[in-house]
């Protein structure tokens, strides 16, 4: 996973054609490090797309504007628009964010 270096970093990526995933972390977050310890099986099931990660600490107005209230949090672009969001009460095992980006995927590659 790629990490996001700068604003014009992360307007340039969501603008894609394509689905791209950004996760919202934070250095101090557990979640984030539980999260870690499996997202890399998950990831390789949808290898087809792009995935990045950024610091909402170190770009807290991106998080605001995309209302990312807790972390992690997954998010999924297309076109310049948010077309899913995987809160961090919902992103808990693998199963759940294996289950959302199924769904996600099924609907913009259909």
């Amino acid at each position: 996973m790629k990490t996001i270096e700068t604003q014009e970093q992360y307007k340039n990526l969501i603008q894609s054609e394509e689905p791209v995933v950004i996760k919202f972390v934070a250095d101090w977050c557990p979640d984030c490090k539980r999260m870690d310890f499996f997202i890399g099986s998950v990831l390789e099931q949808f290898d087809e797309f792009p995935f990045y990660e950024i610091d909402r600490d170190q770009f807290p107005e991106i998080a605001e504007e995309q209302q990312v209230m807790g972390i992690p949090s997954l998010l999924i672009f297309k076109n310049g628009e948010k077309i899913g969001h995987l809160h961090s009460a919902n992103a808990k095992t693998p199963d759940e964010v294996t289950d959302f980006f199924k769904d996600y995927f099924e609907k913009v590659t259909s």
